[in-house]
């Protein structure tokens, strides 16, 4: 099995238009989103290796909140998934994998988590 990396960032909170029922739509709803990318990774990583042999985390996190569109209507989680890989895939070619999980929090009635996971490799 070929060396990766794996970066993430877990568990941040957006307001983003996304919903199919009357009362969702108009408004920002809170979404829970994570991101995993995968990189190749360079060859060994030393105390004084400089960022740009890796990725800078912002960006993940850019991808899930100032990357989106602001005022656009996604009706469904999975396309906010879907744009938020697509923003990471066009920000550096060496992604070669993201995932993107997204859970809604409005919906929730009690402890339960109510989203979707999303996997896209670079084609």
């Amino acid at each position: 099995m070929a060396d990766s990396l794996i970066l993430e960032i877990a568990d941040f909170e957006v307001d983003v238009l996304t919903g199919i029922y009357s009362e969702e739509t108009g408004k920002a709803q809170p979404l829970r989103i994570s991101v995993a990318v995968r990189l190749k990774p360079a060859e060994r990583y030393w105390p004084d290796t400089p960022l740009g042999a890796s990725k800078n985390y912002m960006d993940l996190k850019f991808a899930a909140s100032g990357a989106l569109p602001e005022g656009l209507h996604f009706t469904l989680i999975e396309a906010v998934g879907d744009h938020i890989a697509e923003t990471l895939f066009l920000q550096d070619e060496r992604v070669e994998a993201v995932t993107v999980k997204i859970v809604k929090l409005a919906i929730a009635e009690g402890a339960e988590k109510i989203g979707m996971t999303l996997t896209r490799e670079r084609r």
